[in-house]
């Protein structure tokens, strides 16, 4: 990959991200408080910086192997769980990520939420509200500089390329003081998911021993291909969409009326009502770790799992690079086939 690719991935990924975090924080500010909301900000992006010197050094001693491997993984999860809502949203199948949407939501929250002081911040909601959108959206841009960085070994660039976007969507923010709603957010995502899935499938297959025809030439055929696949697959689920909304309503049968529920039980054979223990640190802890990395599909996962296995034990055979396209052509359209019923 060169520089210029690099630099182009990167980008376009945490420009999205960006948009994201932007939306949060200027629904805190123009809400609630402006130097809360920028406070909860610098907070988080002071942890993400931390997170990406510990964790780049430490990253950059992996043997390239593993590193390709566990890169191209993760970046087939994330690419595929990017691909199938992109899909379904350029199918209309689901709505489109409307950032107009999402500002009013927030908006209407944290005018609705108390006012609380603490540790020296004027608003400790708008405070939270801005740390915790800029921390799990700046969670992805670690994660994406940090995979596209290593395995090219250029962390300055990545790290440039990140910077430039937030960069622009902070300026952007800081002018309109609103959702950025312009921006392509669908189209976007589509583009970084092909993206992430290329890469992902093409470093996966290398980490685990199989050689791709044409070496590093073999993504330029492997991105149009996926680019090509997900836009067939678009006009499937809308015709889908159509053929389904153009069927007449099947009239359902009467059902009798439900049952008037009992009164409750009074006395001391009443049963206690039972409250459900809040889960502990370690298992809230666990539980993001999960969303974040295996999302909301864990089938798809596993798929990845398996398919990398698979063509590590056929590594030997000149087309095991095969195993992992024809996994990943049958993953795109399970994925958003399950997506759809959701």
């Amino acid at each position: 990959m060169t520089d210029i690719a690099l630099f182009a991935a990167v980008f376009l990924a945490c420009l999205v991200e960006a948009v994201e975090a932007t939306t949060i924080v200027v629904a805190a500010g123009s809400s609630r408080n402006w130097r809360s909301a920028l406070l909860g900000t610098i907070t988080a992006v002071i942890v993400l910086a931390i997170i990406v010197s510990v964790l780049g050094p430490a990253i950059l001693l992996l043997p390239l192997a593993i590193l390709r491997i566990v890169i191209g993984g993760l970046l087939l999860v994330f690419g595929l769980q990017w691909l199938r809502k992109a899909v379904l949203r350029a199918a209309g199948v689901k709505a489109l990520h409307d950032e107009d949407a999402i500002f009013q939501r927030q908006l209407a929250a944290s005018r609705a939420a108390a006012t609380k002081s603490r540790a020296g911040v004027p608003d400790w909601y708008a405070f939270t509200l801005s740390f915790k959108g800029v921390l799990l959206e700046g969670l992805e841009v670690v994660f994406i500089v940090l995979t596209f960085a290593t395995n090219q070994h250029n962390l300055p660039v990545a790290i440039i390329a990140s910077a430039a976007a937030i960069a622009i969507v902070i300026i952007m923010g800081a002018i309109v003081r609103g959702p950025l709603s312009r921006v392509p957010e669908n189209t976007l995502k589509f583009v970084v998911g092909v993206m992430l899935t290329s890469f992902g499938l093409f470093w996966g297959a290398e980490g685990v021993g199989a050689a791709w025809p044409g070496s590093d030439a073999a993504l330029l055929i492997i991105a149009p291909a996926v680019l090509v696949f997900c836009l067939l697959l678009v006009v499937v689920f809308r015709n889908r969409r159509r053929a389904a909304e153009s069927k007449p309503a099947q009239s359902k049968p009467a059902q009798a009326p439900a049952a008037a529920p009992a009164a409750p039980a009074s006395g001391p054979t009443a049963t206690a009502t039972v409250t459900k223990a809040e889960p502990g640190l370690l298992t809230r802890f666990g539980l993001f770790w999960y969303d974040f990395v295996i999302g909301d599909d864990w089938q798809i996962a596993a798929g990845v799992v398996l398919l990398l296995v698979i063509t590590g034990l056929a590594s030997g055979w000149a087309l095991a690079w095969l195993i992992t396209v024809v996994a990943v052509g049958l993953l795109i359209p399970y994925g958003t086939a399950r997506a759809a019923r959701g």
